[in-house]
């Protein structure tokens, strides 16, 4: 009994390292190419595939994009500098069978096509254009790797450059260049703010003076018509006092100028002046002084007479 159970353990276990060998479960972004007797049968997957033990050998490929870092590679450009440059190349297999089939190691052929690559890529560009023209660069790299690599069924999807490090020499330079420029913009926006200041100092007085002026123009419209003003009250005034005077003037008759006269002659003689200067219408003034007393005393009565008696 101990003989047929011992074999019939070993036939179950034979049979479970089969069974477990000819199911495979394949993620979704796995694929395998399965060699059936040393030749390619299929691509299968994802899920569960059956193989045939020890008939077929699977191969795995992971279809997700993956990432490949390139170590510092010397290269020299076309004004003889020597520079080191790294950088990342991204890629994703597009065709299983093709990955496995056309290449051995993907990941060391790409290294090796890429360094290739960049020294054919940087030999045709000067110093300044590769330190300028960084994405210029990646897109170059990124097309002649794609079309390398296309025959192995992978896609190269993109191309970074990380870092550029040029001579020591060109670095001191570059240094000294940046130095100079920062101290030259410096000096610019310095100037350009004295400019602004000067302008806006300048936009200060200008305003300043137009305000002045204004205020002086209107002042003097002010002044100009309060003076307009008051000549025209004043005139109106003595147009009044005249038409007055004249209004008064024509009521007054001979008699009442004649009595004027002689206040104004009893006032010029009551003076304390030795003097006088007569006008020549003084004549005429008596002259009617002595018709007004003649026709006051009519009567024929002399003074220092009395009325003459009747009879």
């Amino acid at each position: 009994m101990t003989g047929p159970l011992i074999a019939l353990v070993i036939v179950v276990l034979i049979l479970l390292v089969i069974l477990v060998s000819a199911i495979r479960i394949v993620r979704e972004y796995q694929r395998l190419v399965i060699f059936r007797l040393g030749r390619v049968l299929a691509m299968k997957g994802p899920g569960i595939v059956i193989l045939i033990p020890l008939v077929d050998r699977p191969t795995t490929v992971d279809l997700r994009e993956l990432y490949l870092e390139i170590p510092h590679q010397s290269a020299i450009t076309e004004d003889n500098a020597t520079i080191s440059i790294d950088f990342i190349i991204f890629y994703k297999v597009v065709n299983p069978v093709m990955s496995v089939v056309e290449v051995q190691f993907f990941a060391g052929a790409a290294q090796n096509i890429a360094a290739t690559t960049l020294r054919s890529v940087v030999g045709d560009m000067s110093l300044d254009e590769v330190l300028a023209k960084r994405e210029a660069m990646n897109e170059v790299l990124r097309t002649k790797l794609d079309e390398i690599t296309e025959r192995w069924g992978v896609k190269v999807t993109n191309v970074e450059i990380r870092e550029i490090i040029p001579p020591p020499a060109v670095q001191d330079a570059m240094t000294r260049q940046m130095s100079a420029e920062r101290t030259r913009r410096a000096v610019v926006t310095e100037a350009e703010g004295q400019k602004q200041a000067a302008i806006t100092v300048a936009e200060g007085n200008k305003q300043s003076a137009i305000l002045n002026a204004e205020g002086n123009k209107q002042s003097a419209i002010l002044n100009a018509e309060g003076g307009r003003e008051a000549a025209i009250l004043q005139a109106e005034g003595f147009s009044l006092a005249l038409s007055k005077i004249f209004e008064v003037a024509r009521g007054l008759d001979a008699n009442t100028m004649s009595l004027q006269y002689l206040d104004a002659l009893k006032a010029l003689g009551a003076s304390d002046s030795t003097k006088f200067v007569i006008p020549m219408e003084f004549s005429a003034l008596l002259g009617s002084v002595s018709g007004l007393a003649g026709r006051s005393f009519g009567n024929g009565d002399r003074p220092g007479e009395g009325p003459a008696p009747r009879g």
